[in-house]
């Protein structure tokens, strides 16, 4: 896959992460390495800002935590976009899950572990990395 997947793949993201801040209903975890790799890099440029304002409506910071369970967006995504791609099962060397895609085709769920989850990006000590402006 190409970064511009996965940087679409991450507008997307933002995009639910920044309505579950604006709902109340907190963190989206990345559970996607291929997506989380091309986050990183953004978080460093001068245009996340305004990448991230373009889909979240707000910058959006980014923050190290460990996690696994139901990636409980999924649900959003699929009303918003229809069915995630496979880049969601795609680790950062570009390897497809195959076993991890087809259980999710079968169920409609995803159970997985993260890394990391956005944050509301307001300079209140839970942003981790520098967000480039």
């Amino acid at each position: 896959m190409s970064t511009t997947a996965e940087r679409r793949e991450l507008g997307r993201f933002l995009a639910i992460a920044g309505q579950r801040f604006e709902n109340g209903e907190g963190p989206a975890g990345m559970f996607s390495r291929a997506v989380d790799a091309v986050w990183h890099r953004m978080l460093t440029i001068p245009g996340y800002a305004a990448f991230s304002i373009e889909h979240a409506g707000t910058v959006l910071g980014h923050r190290e935590t460990n996690g696994s369970g139901p990636i409980s967006w999924v649900a959003v995504y699929e009303e918003e976009y229809g069915p995630l791609p496979g880049i969601w099962f795609t680790d950062a060397d570009g390897v497809l899950d195959k076993a991890a895609l087809a259980r999710y085709e079968e169920t409609g769920e995803v159970v997985a572990e993260w890394d990391c989850v956005p944050t509301t990006g307001d300079g209140d000590g839970d942003d981790e990395l520098s967000v480039g402006r």
